[in-house]
């Protein structure tokens, strides 16, 4: 066992802790951060707190918003040190979220003293700072034995009170909130000896898939930014190692960096393909055109479970129907003892929700689609056969019709049913009122007709679309929704190869249908 699971991480009552987010990326934040967070009463939270990470509390916390930018500041800091104080005193744990690291220019340590002049316990947790979130996310080494051996950090905020003679010839030179005085800045470190032609950087949103990175040197970076309008938040990094980012950058070149993707997947079930896309570095954007609920009926499937040793073929099409299936037998007199039946799953995600489980299958398609499973039967005497079909309350009937024609007694059971999310979340359109993204993805029939309904099909019109598999795609045709790219292996990981395709190759859909 993790030593960290061995620790108390219970509710500590009239408690605030000091929490670093990190730099912009929600999983980079400490196991300890993040454990907090998930026990929280309270959660007061900076601008450039990740809203994934604010959400990691429990749903009846409460979250507010004391970020500060330069022109509009929620609260001021006065005002949150006297809300911190205030809630701790109720008794609350208290989470303080604060971008990079807590201690590094985050204000921490006037916060804990004010905490600790109020006689409030508290504990400070550590994030990783933005200096080393851009170092990594960039290719720029902060030290490296050929280059630098100092590194110093600086706010850039009041230029006229850092003594630039003392600080500005460090071999390598971090610049905290810097980006609207690098210009005035820079002049005083070319004044003071540094060589015009030292190479500097500037980085917005580091660690996020819209990170921002200007290059060039001392002399050349300030009409950078200008020209490019780059706003805060960014940090800046001047000196030699700065040249290394050509050699080792890494993840700007991930082929779908900087990509906004829409996944219209379930919430609960958004996360294998969100993961997916983010490692190849896409934005993704979830509007949930589909939501699981439980059955409105649970007795035929009941009655079934109770009947379990009477069937010869049990069939999973989803991998919704497995989990729903063994919530029931859960709660039954019955477990898998009675189970004689051979297994049969649609693809290879319903065959690894089975096989989590220690089960077996028996049977399942090359091509993971009704038809598919229909041919995995070709061999099949179905004759007076008893199959239990457990599925959602509306799908293809495909399946049981053809078993049934070959002899089958078919049950059809439901256990569970798909509806349209009651919040799906406002959808970002451009001022034409297409979607806003690069890429949607759509996992299912369900998921088109919900997401059309919800938002008319009017708005993806010239905006590429990954289908899953043919029956996904025929929906969206005769929803008159052009499918750009549909996957070749009828899986995520095949859907997650097309919007590749798309974004690599730059296709984009066709003019009709």
């Amino acid at each position: 066992m993790a030593r960290f699971a061995l620790w108390g991480w219970g509710r500590v009552p009239g408690k605030v802790y000091l929490v670093g987010a990190g730099p912009g990326d929600p999983s980079l934040i400490t196991v300890k951060g993040r454990r907090i967070l998930e026990t929280a009463e309270s959660v007061l939270y900076d601008n450039l707190a990740s809203e994934a990470l604010v959400e990691l509390a429990p749903a009846q916390a409460e979250r507010l918003y004391v970020g500060k930018k330069k022109s509009a500041h929620a609260f001021s800091q006065e005002e949150i040190c006297e809300l911190l104080i205030e809630r701790a005193r109720r008794g609350l744990m208290v989470v303080r979220l604060k971008g990079g690291d807590p201690f590094i220019f985050g204000r921490g340590g006037e916060e804990a003293e004010a905490l600790a002049d109020a006689g409030i316990p508290f504990e400070v947790v550590p994030g990783i700072t933005t200096p080393l979130g851009v170092a990594a996310y960039t290719g720029v080494p902060l030290t490296h034995r050929e280059h630098t051996s100092a590194v110093t950090f600086v706010t850039g905020h009041a230029v006229g009170e850092i003594d630039w003679d003392k600080v500005g010839m460090s071999e390598t030179l971090v610049i905290f909130m810097g980006l609207t005085t690098f210009s005035q800045i820079a002049h005083e470190l070319i004044s003071r000896g540094r060589p015009a032609e030292t190479p500097a950087m500037a980085v917005r949103w580091a660690t996020r898939p819209d990170q921002e990175t200007l290059s060039g040197t001392l002399a050349t970076l300030p009409g950078l930014i200008e020209r490019q309008g780059m706003k805060p938040p960014a940090t800046i990094i001047v000196g030699e190692v700065v040249r290394l980012r050509e050699k080792l950058d890494w993840f700007e070149r991930l082929p779908l960096f900087g990509k906004r993707i829409v996944v219209t997947r379930a919430r609960a079930q958004a996360g294998a393909l969100s993961t997916r896309l983010e490692a190849l570095g896409a934005a993704v954007i979830e509007i949930p055109a589909i939501e699981i609920r439980p059955a409105a009926d649970y007795g035929p499937l009941d009655r079934a479970i109770a009947n379990l040793p009477s069937y010869d073929y049990l069939i999973f099409t989803s991998a919704n129907g497995v989990r729903h299936f063994v919530e029931r037998l859960d709660r039954s007199v019955c477990d898998f003892r009675a189970l004689r039946a051979r297994i049969c799953a649609i693809g290879p995600a319903t065959r690894a929700a089975l096989e989590a489980l220690h089960l077996k299958v028996d049977l399942m398609g090359k091509e993971y689609v009704a038809e598919g499973l229909l041919e995995a039967f070709a061999d099949h005497d179905l004759s007076g056969k008893r199959v239990l079909l457990p599925r959602a309350a509306v799908a293809r009937d495909l399946v049981p019709a053809e078993l049934t024609r070959r002899g089958a007694q078919v049950d059809v059971v439901e256990a569970y049913r798909t509806a349209m999310p009651e919040n799906p979340g406002a959808l970002p359109l451009t001022a034409a009122g297409a979607l806003d993204c690069d890429c949607i993805t759509f996992t299912s029939s369900s998921t088109v007709q919900n997401f059309v309904a919800l938002a008319g099909a009017a708005c993806l019109a010239g905006v590429p679309v990954a289908s899953i598999g043919p029956i996904t795609t025929r929906t969206a045709r005769e929803l008159g929704i052009a499918v750009t790219v549909e996957a070749r292996e009828f899986t995520i990981d095949g859907l997650v190869e097309a919007v590749r395709q798309i974004c690599e190759t730059g296709v984009t859909p066709p003019s009709d249908q």
